[in-house]
């Protein structure tokens, strides 16, 4: 079966169990889902420019780009001004457009802000964090 390349943009702090849930989705054979996770591990680095070459070189190698909008995936992070957008996942949603990467958008709460860059991006989205709404979207 072929696998979608897909990189995973979310919040690590508060939102990471959704990305591992997204593995264990695509780990299950059982289930109709599967996709090859091109997202990065954590980065050790505070450095912004080795943080930025690393995700557009994982977002680059990608197909999809899977938005995870979870309760500050808008927030302005401390770092915004050398980040270049309000946050990382603004920054990595940025670079798939720019790579012309289909994005997939999964609102953990449909009353959760989105990130700026989704806005108006043609983005696939799911309004809840099932298979099936996840699903349709990578498939519509």
């Amino acid at each position: 079966m072929y696998k979608k390349k897909a990189f995973i943009s979310f919040d690590y702090t508060n939102d990471h169990k959704y990305k591992y849930l997204l593995n264990a989705f695509s780990a299950n054979p059982k289930l109709d889902f599967a996709f090859d996770d091109k997202s990065s591990i954590e980065i050790n680095s505070y450095n912004i420019s080795v943080i930025k070459a690393n995700l557009t070189k994982k977002i680059e190698d990608s197909t999809y780009v899977i938005v995870i909008v979870g309760a500050e995936a808008n927030k302005l992070h401390k770092d915004h001004i050398a980040i270049g957008y309000r946050n990382w996942q603004n920054f990595e949603i940025a670079k798939a457009k720019e790579y012309h990467k289909q994005l997939i958008a999964i609102k953990i709460n449909q009353s959760y802000e989105s990130p700026e860059e989704l806005l108006n991006s043609g983005a696939k989205w799911a309004y809840s964090f099932t298979v099936d709404g996840i699903n349709k979207a990578l498939n519509g």
